[in-house]
């Protein structure tokens, strides 16, 4: 790779001579829904439209049409062209939004004048990773070189259609390839949504009953398989009677001890999580988890406070009340959106007072084309983890992980080595993935994972530029 990577204690040690930020002061302060009236398009919308998940889904925003129907005059063209030119050249994901996840983004703007509203979604942490502009990224590193399209190789881990399984007792099982909201930074960009001018999108090519029957078949002859993670896409866009089909098959196989359940749509639609069809049959299946002694979990995807509203608490809560074990939120470290220790000790306080949501996880942002822009540097990473420390309950105090390719998820002071200068971290572990194991070359060595080059050393950045030339 070039350069001398540097041992665990010195990386530690460069770390920690970053200032750390002063003492967080916790205040316990209560949600408030914002008003989405506060937007001329949305006016007239009673409570019994903006709680009905049928009007949410109906009235996404998916391009500059839609928004100008919400918000007016209020957003500059200045911000829509920006906004285009980064659909034309650089998004890798399509844009579709809620209304109750748009309604987060400047929050506490109302009465705004033309200009105001603008400066202000510019700024906007919920902005900056679901509505990107083409002035966000990265004018010269856009992209890593070393980023790629699926870039955990899950789809390089299926054993059958969807069915990605990289630890030894664990699987993910993607159902579909679609979600009620899409995020900018989405790992799974190379499949999920619609494609893009710069992303083709790869497409599942079985048919959902099939693929789902196919999944279940080979978790039935695989009794070391004890934990299944039920993702997409995102199960808000399953039909419910699919979904709890598909739990109830997996309830009936032995082997398998957790079930976790993947929705970001608890934050970007809780309507949904909240409606009666959806809680009864949450009650059900939660019912014969417990006689089986099966916990069945939600995982769901917030990155920052003021996505925590009372109708996010109130579907968290309706979720734990009909049974679930816990629901648990895995964020994403983010540039511009979270990367402060009080910024993520705000989120992890709002979702655990008030809304009962676990923190879990935060991952580093997986090294996707034209993240760049996203993407924290490990040691930025370690110094958060260890800011944070001691605010939180232990078991509500999430750790900062970095999903190493072919690696798995690591947590972020696990690195064997860790050159600065040219932003290369070094990492192993105890076991080999079905994919290595079938290659007689594979072994459990070293595996890598890179820095934004934009925050390296000039030395680090000249570096790569070098290297990129000649490759």
């Amino acid at each position: 790779m070039g350069g001398d990577a540097v041992d665990l204690d010195t990386a530690r040690g460069q770390a920690e001579s970053v200032p750390p930020e002063g003492m967080y002061e916790y205040r316990r302060g209560d949600l408030v829904e914002p008003d989405w009236r506060r937007f001329p398009g949305w006016r007239d919308v009673t409570d019994a439209e903006w709680a009905d998940p049928q009007w949410q889904r109906a009235h996404c925003v998916k391009d500059a049409k839609g928004l100008r129907a919400v918000v007016g005059d209020l957003l500059d063209g200045e911000f829509y062209a920006d906004w285009e030119q980064d659909r034309l050249h650089r998004a890798t994901m399509s844009v579709l939004l809620p209304p109750h996840m748009l309604n987060t983004i400047a929050p506490h703007v109302a009465g705004a004048r033309p200009g105001e509203l603008t400066k202000a979604f510019y700024d906007d942490p919920v902005r900056r990773y679901m509505l990107p502009v083409f002035s966000d990224r990265h004018p010269e590193w856009p992209s890593h070189p070393m980023a790629s399209r699926d870039s955990l190789h899950e789809q390089d881990m299926w054993v059958v259609e969807g069915l990605t399984h990289r630890y030894p007792t664990k699987v993910l099982a993607e159902l579909l390839s679609t979600c009620p909201q899409y995020c900018g930074h989405c790992t799974r960009m190379d499949l999920v949504g619609n494609s893009t001018p710069q992303v083709t999108k790869s497409k599942l090519q079985l048919k959902p009953v099939d693929r789902a029957e196919r999944i279940l078949a080979h978790l039935r002859a695989s009794p070391g398989i004890r934990d299944v993670v039920v993702s997409g896409g995102d199960l808000a866009n399953l039909p419910w009677p699919r979904l709890e089909n598909f739990i109830s098959e997996l309830l009936t196989i032995d082997s398998i001890r957790d079930i976790r359940l993947a929705s970001k749509a608890l934050i970007g639609l809780p309507q949904y999580w909240n409606s009666a069809p959806v809680l009864a049959g949450i009650a059900r299946v939660s019912e014969v988890a417990r006689a089986r002694g099966v916990q069945i979990a939600l995982h769901t995807h917030a990155n920052a406070a003021q996505q925590v509203t009372p109708l996010v608490a109130e579907a968290a809560r309706a979720l734990l009340a009909a049974g679930l074990r816990d629901v648990r939120n895995q964020g994403v470290l983010m540039r511009g959106v979270n990367d402060t220790a009080h910024e993520l000790l705000d989120l992890c306080f709002a979702l655990t007072d008030h809304a009962g949501v676990t923190p879990y996880y935060f991952y580093m942002c997986d090294m996707i084309p034209n993240a760049e822009h996203w993407r924290v540097p490990l040691h930025r990473a370690q110094l958060m983890q260890r800011q944070i420390m001691g605010y939180l309950p232990g078991f509500a105090t999430p750790r900062i992980v970095c999903d190493v390719p072919l690696a798995g998820k690591r947590w972020v002071d696990q690195t064997d080595a860790y050159d600065r200068d040219l932003g290369i971290s070094h990492w192993s572990k105890s076991y080999l993935t079905p994919l290595e194991a079938a290659d007689p070359d594979a072994h459990s060595g070293s595996y890598h994972y890179y820095d934004p080059i934009d925050t390296l050393p000039l030395s680090g950045q000249r570096w790569w530029q070098e290297t990129t030339r000649q490759g």
